[in-house]
């Protein structure tokens, strides 16, 4: 990929100066969905999927982007005095948008990049191609102004913050730490309230981790995405009228059957409901994991499909179908929605002997369902972003 790359941006950009490459993952969440916001526990991994970069530091204050995934929109280009969102500048919003974050950071840019980029996500798939491209930016900035004080969770938290304030998407933490964080078989158990984290070795000796993307695409900046935020700070603002809590994380099942009267919109009850719930079942699956007990995670993973489905009703009907068909196929364990939720993927677990069965059953079967193909991916564990060498 690397020599393609390389090959590339000395036709694009020309061949000459110190040219470096990087690499930032996508991440699958395996449970702990719409909890990252709330102050819960999720439990991403990093992929061996996600997105290279090439960059040269310039000697002016220009910056050049091109994308081999958009390469009929040519070199979009920008300068250092031009850090702000536009509709027009498409994807660059987001590598822009970590420069303007470095530099809110303090972090002055001394000079312009060269930036080239190619990603082997599915776009809008919710394996998080944003959060990867971000975390990507981020690495390369650090190493090429020599920023030596960032560590990798500075980067996440710069992705983050960007994404928030610069993009308009009000995520919480999970992708971009998957991103910035990852290490190889291995998911990593992160408490999004206090950032506390411990990577958890993911031994399926008998199974696969399969994606399945089902090709509807989602775009959660002007999605609901924001309003389930918005709803579960409502649900918490009130419980915390009755109970002391700083978000909803804090609360145990019986906690919040206790005082779940106390939220005055059904509605807000309902996602306050899932992100409770959500946290505990995520607790419960690391430690089934530790205990070798995959079919236990399985029945947590349905369970959290489940929620999602109703009470934070971020699915959709192609989901729901691809999930519903899953859980009748022999050997699969768990299967669920994840990520952000309204189109995008699904996440399975199936024993090594089921796999092709699965891919060959439920592929024919939504296709007749819903007229379009599925794209189904076996996916390792991989570590997290970094320079290439």
């Amino acid at each position: 990929m690397q020599k393609e790359l390389m090959k590339k941006f000395q036709e694009v950009y020309g061949g000459e100066g110190d040219i470096r490459a990087y690499f930032a993952p996508g991440r699958v969440n395996l449970i702990g969905e719409h909890t990252d916001y709330n102050g819960g526990h999720v439990f991403p991994c990093a992929l061996t999927i996600g997105t290279y970069g090439l960059a040269r530091k310039r000697d002016d204050n220009k910056l050049r982007f091109y994308s081999m995934n958009f390469s009929k929109l040519g070199v979009i280009e920008s300068s250092l005095e031009d850090l702000v969102p536009s509709e027009k500048a498409g994807w660059t919003n987001y590598p822009k948008g970590v420069m303007w974050a470095f530099e809110k950071r303090g972090y002055k840019l001394t000079s312009g990049v060269d930036f080239m980029i190619y990603g082997n996500i599915p776009n809008g798939s919710g394996l998080s191609s944003s959060a990867s491209l971000e975390v990507l930016t981020g690495t390369m900035l650090k190493d090429i102004f020599e920023i030596d004080e960032l560590t990798m969770q500075d980067l996440a938290l710069i992705g983050q913050y960007s994404e928030n304030n610069f993009n308009g998407m009000n995520c919480g933490i999970m992708d971009q730490f998957a991103s910035a964080m990852g290490k190889k078989g291995c998911a990593i158990f992160l408490d999004t309230n206090t950032l506390h984290y411990e990577y958890a070795p993911v031994q399926l000796e008998d199974a696969k981790i399969v994606i399945t993307n089902s090709k509807v695409k989602h775009s959660l900046v002007g999605s609901a995405y924001n309003d389930r935020r918005n709803e579960s700070e409502t649900a918490l603002k009130d419980l915390q009228k009755v109970i002391d809590v700083k978000t909803l994380g804090d609360l145990s099942e019986e906690e919040f059957e206790a005082h779940k009267d106390a939220i005055q919109d059904p509605i807000c009850r309902k996602r306050a409901k899932h992100a409770v719930y959500e946290n505990q079942r995520t607790i419960k699956a690391v430690q089934a994991l530790k205990e070798n007990n995959v079919e236990e995670f399985g029945k947590l993973m349905n369970a959290s499909h489940v929620s999602l489905r109703d009470d934070y009703e971020v699915s959709c009907e192609e989901i729901d179908i691809l999930v519903d068909m899953a859980w009748q196929i022999p050997g699969v364990i768990g299967s669920r929605i994840t990520g952000g939720g309204f189109g995008g993927c699904t996440v399975s677990i199936v024993k090594n002997d089921a796999v092709d069965n699965f891919i060959e059953t439920l592929g024919a079967k939504y296709k007749e369902k819903v007229g379009h193909e599925a794209e189904f991916y076996v996916v390792e564990m991989g570590d997290g972003a970094g320079k290439l060498a």
